[in-house]
């Protein structure tokens, strides 16, 4: 089934949607961060922080003063909020800016929820810290349902929503999440690269999901029909 409307691919803060970007144009190298530590995935279990980091992974280096502008909070606020990300190691300074305007740049790793753990505190923070950027996920798709209207037609039609059910394997649902991944990465360059950016592009989110949906399973038919 398909209709117009959205999608994002739930790999949290993954390096196929967040880099640095810099005038250079190196290549950066991506360390991957299973989070193993409740204190990390608590720090980074916020809406405001989730997107000071997705601020600082598109647009490079910044100051508190300046995301402040970007997300309608206080400077006090979200320099509070860097300094918590910046203790777990998700952003650290550049180094640049005199007194208060320092400058933070996200440190560029592949970073993933791990609630697959006997820590039962590493567990629960990682149980909550994959609904908090769910919750993240939907409040920037209700905020595109709010505004699509406002949109050029162009934008409302290209937009999309994909749903479906398939009976599927574990093997045949892994490939088939290499498959988005390789999907969604396509025009990954243009993050770290602006130049490389068509005149009328613009960032758009990816979202997809693929997991068993037991509420079927409760109430479906064995494979060779009911029983007599």
């Amino acid at each position: 089934m398909c209709d117009a409307d959205h999608s994002y691919l739930k790999r949290v803060l993954s390096k196929d949607i967040f880099s640095s970007v810099s005038d250079e144009k190196e290549t950066t190298e991506w360390a991957d961060r299973p989070l193993r530590d409740a204190g990390a995935v608590k720090a980074i279990a916020h809406p405001l922080r989730l997107r000071l980091l997705e601020l600082l992974g598109i647009g490079g280096p910044a100051t508190a003063t300046d995301l402040a502008a970007r997300v309608g909070e206080s400077p006090a606020n979200c320099s509070w909020h860097l300094r918590q990300l910046a203790a777990h190691g998700f952003i650290e300074e550049t180094g640049e800016g005199r007194g208060r305007q320092r400058f933070w740049r996200l440190v560029p790793e592949s970073t993933s929820f791990n609630d697959d753990t006997d820590d039962p505190e590493l567990a629960a923070a990682s149980q909550a810290g994959g609904t908090a950027f769910l919750e993240y996920m939907i409040g920037e798709l209700r905020r595109w349902r709010i505004d699509r209207q406002s949109e050029p037609a162009q934008w409302r039609r290209s937009s999309f929503h994909n749903q479906a059910i398939s009976y599927l394997t574990p093997e045949e649902l892994s490939q088939l999440a290499e498959d988005i991944r390789v999907l969604f990465t396509k025009y990954v360059d243009r993050i770290t690269d602006p130049s490389s950016r068509p005149a009328d592009s613009r960032p758009v989110r990816l979202y997809a999901d693929g997991f068993p949906s037991r509420g079927l399973e409760e109430t479906d038919t064995a494979p060779d029909g009911p029983s007599a």
